[in-house]
């Protein structure tokens, strides 16, 4: 279907210039408008996503790196605990995990205190930037590893996880959001060549669609890069409140989801109870 093309490049350029200046890429929240309205199967749509996550970052990326704000310490503990998350994560979705989101409502048990918290709070009680010790470096890298692993099996690169649970710990906002972005990158990069391997021994559309993963990301990456430039024209204490209010949006999101999945397992276990009795 066609007209999924065009409609997703502009949804896709509406959540990336709102969601960039806060370090997400908009990812997570483009997924169930994949699902609902686009109407990408699943496991496809991870795939899918991560290719999004390729295409449209390095819009932030250009404008961040015209600002001499790419690369740092912090983007190296990303980066390397995310990389062996994502291509674990994907393992774990296609081989043991094809229709679980056990994950979501553990994500949003974190993510909604943090979000309230950042939205409603941040900007009188932010805490201290935190001294890089071994203890801290460790702690992050062991944060982007978890991250990485739940990205490689959710399709998501990680942003929406890291970036407000880095700016509680007291980072700040133009600190976090490039090293997010490149975290979400190049995961979002290992992530899809994880699933083009595994595409070969395994049935069934694991693969992302290309054509409508294309537009999506054309549409972010102009998204990406405006809201990169805008960032800069924004007040910490105001990206500390975007990204709360992107952090909760996404914790409703998993509650949603983790509730609409019981259901349908509680449904299909009356549906079987049902035919045995039957039987």
């Amino acid at each position: 279907m066609h007209w999924q093309w065009p409609v997703g490049a502009g949804l896709a350029f509406l959540l990336a210039v709102v969601t960039t200046p806060a370090g997400v890429s908009g990812a997570v929240l483009l997924l169930p408008i994949q699902l609902s309205v686009l109407h990408v199967s699943s496991p496809a749509v991870t795939p899918t996503n991560l290719l999004f996550n390729v295409a449209s970052t390095p819009g932030g990326l250009i404008r961040f790196a015209r600002e001499s704000r790419i690369g740092g310490p912090l983007t190296g503990l990303l980066v390397a605990g995310t990389l062996p998350g994502v291509v674990a994560g994907a393992i774990l979705r296609v081989e043991l995990l094809p229709g679980s989101r056990s994950f979501t409502l553990v994500a949003a048990l974190v993510l909604l205190p943090v979000g309230l918290w950042l939205l409603l709070g941040a900007q009188r009680l932010k805490p201290a930037r935190p001294e890089p010790t071994a203890h801290h470096r460790r702690l992050i890298w062991l944060l982007a590893l978890t991250v990485g692993t739940v990205g490689g099996i959710y399709g998501i690169g990680g942003g929406s996880l890291l970036a407000p649970i880095l700016m509680v710990m007291g980072y700040s906002a133009y600190e976090v959001a490039p090293a997010a972005l490149s975290a979400t990158f190049l995961t979002s990069a290992a992530g899809i060549a994880a699933y083009q391997i595994l595409q070969l021994t395994h049935h069934g559309p694991i693969a992302p669609q290309w054509i409508l993963g294309a537009f999506l990301g054309a549409g972010g990456f102009l998204g990406s890069y405006c809201g990169a430039r805008l960032q800069r024209r924004l007040p910490e204490a105001s990206l500390r409140r975007l990204l709360g209010l992107i952090a909760s949006l996404v914790a409703l999101r998993y509650f949603q989801t983790a509730t609409s999945t019981q259901t349908s397992a509680q449904g299909a276990g009356a549906h079987a109870d049902h035919q045995k009795h039957r039987g």
